[in-house]
């Protein structure tokens, strides 16, 4: 068999090289909407460690943010948030854990493909998390709907206006959780949702 000339092998070679560097490319070429959602979610926990780590410093920027930021939250909320914040102590950091994620991916997919608002009947979220291997004995679900900037998410999971309770805002504050999950997808109503799942005192199996 005849040999090619060198320049036609280094021709081969260089054609090799570019198809395998566009076969590792394709993820990021056709899938790029994972890789948005990807770097939501980690946003999405980094803010949610910044505001238990940093609570003053929180009230801080509420306090200072132009009020265009807060036009639907209702009257008093936000001024009651920074309160709230500047004697709440600092916490302890959530650790990710891709076993919550994968539990909040679940009800993320389900809920934002039906247009569904809420956290399903009641035990889901513990059957949820037991399928995805959790067992805790605490958990929680915080779920926002209408964003996809990590910030404006926690921020109004934080202020928790027109919820009773502040039950969200309750979540992110417990001491009781150590770790947490993030699913945040297309929802068919309100455009996007990002869910939070909270768990504590997870026992080993």
């Amino acid at each position: 068999m005849r040999r090619p000339p060198r320049d036609s092998r280094a021709l081969a070679r260089a054609r090799s090289a570019a198809m395998l560097a566009a076969i590792f490319l394709i993820p990021a070429v056709v899938n790029p909407t994972i890789a948005r959602a990807a770097d939501l979610e980690e946003a999405v926990l980094d803010e949610v460690n910044y505001v238990r780590a940093r609570p003053a410093e929180y009230a801080r920027e509420l306090r200072h943010a132009p009020d265009w930021a807060f036009e639907q939250e209702e009257a008093g909320a936000v001024e009651e948030a920074i309160d709230f914040l500047e004697r709440q102590p600092p916490l302890a950091p959530l650790r990710g854990d891709p076993r919550l994620d994968a539990a909040a991916r679940v009800h993320a997919q389900a809920q934002g493909a039906r247009g569904d608002v809420g956290h399903g009947a009641a035990g889901s979220l513990g059957g949820r998390l037991r399928t995805a291997g959790i067992f805790a004995g605490l958990c929680a679900e915080n779920i926002s709907y209408g964003s996809d900037d990590a910030r404006a998410i926690v921020r109004q999971l934080v202020i928790d206006s027109r919820v009773a309770g502040r039950g969200h805002r309750r979540n992110i504050f417990s001491s009781g959780y150590s770790a947490a999950g993030v699913a945040c997808g297309a929802h068919r109503q309100w455009g996007s949702m990002c869910v939070i799942d909270f768990a504590g005192a997870i026992v080993q199996r």
